[in-house]
């Protein structure tokens, strides 16, 4: 959303129409995390959504967070995802109306909110920032379309924090050196609570969730989309990626796989 570095594996903008499927299976697997789910139902709980409430969702990816801030909203209250990829949003808009949900979608930028001034209760942004090269404007935006006394939720990835054992060391690190890089906001999550605060917002909560894979099973979209990007950025070489892929595989047969990436929360309030 916005101005999004190109070599992110990560972007949800501009992607080619063939690579949609490989994105939502890649956002299904991050949903059904456990560390994903906590971290969410904490937002969730620490937002406290009321009936009446307009929730504005941006990024909204496949949607499942519009559809929840919907549901909480209640018939009197509304909840938009804004989702640049016109693939995710199809999806979305498909699994609204598949529950029968009442939440739309519509196309958008981070950067210019299609939301007049002071008029949303409740703003969800999940794992966008990353992408941005200018997030402290995304930031701002937030708060322009923000009421006073209306609360916000950012949820990120600090990528410094991923882990993935066992493999060859420099090829592990490589295929989330790929993210470091070529990721406009790699950090993000530590930077947070200092871009709230900057915008004049009221820090309520934080927090923080280790999401680890099953030690079982290698989640194949994500870390092909990592093996992809670090092989586009020359990172690794085909053989290399594939080594490190029959590595994973192997260590999942046996119990032994780690991966693991630390993604933080901020809620916060705009004062009366």
């Amino acid at each position: 959303m916005g101005e999004t570095e190109p070599a992110s594996g990560f972007r949800t903008q501009n992607i080619a129409a063939d690579r949609v499927p490989q994105l939502v299976a890649a956002l299904d697997a991050q949903e059904a995390n456990v560390g994903v789910r906590r971290l969410r139902a904490w937002a969730h709980e620490a937002l406290a959504v009321r009936p009446g409430d307009r929730a504005l969702d941006i990024g909204c990816g496949t949607g499942s967070e519009t559809r929840a801030l919907a549901a909480s909203a209640g018939p009197d209250g509304a909840a938009l995802g804004i989702e640049p990829n016109p693939g995710l949003r199809a999806v979305a808009e498909e699994r609204a109306a598949r529950d029968g949900s009442p939440a739309r979608f519509a196309d958008g930028d981070a950067f210019a909110l299609p939301a007049p001034d002071a008029s949303v209760d409740v703003v969800w942004c999940e794992r966008v920032l990353q992408h941005l090269s200018e997030p402290d404007r995304a930031v701002a935006e937030m708060r322009r379309v923000l009421r006073p006394g209306g609360r916000i939720a950012l949820l990120d990835t600090d990528w410094a924090t991923a882990i993935l054992h066992p493999g060859e060391p420099e090829i592990m690190a490589a295929l989330f050196s790929g993210t470091l890089t070529g990721a406009a906001n790699p950090h993000s999550g530590r930077r947070l609570v200092g871009q709230l605060s900057a915008a004049g917002l009221v820090i309520d909560d934080r927090g923080a969730q280790a999401l680890l894979q099953d030690h079982r099973s290698v989640t194949w979209p994500l870390v092909r989309m990592l093996g992809e990007s670090a092989v586009r950025r020359g990172l690794l070489t085909e053989a290399q990626r594939d080594r490190a892929y029959d590595d994973l595989a192997e260590a999942a047969g046996r119990g032994a796989l780690h991966m693991s990436v630390t993604m933080f929360g901020v809620v916060a309030h705009l004062p009366r």
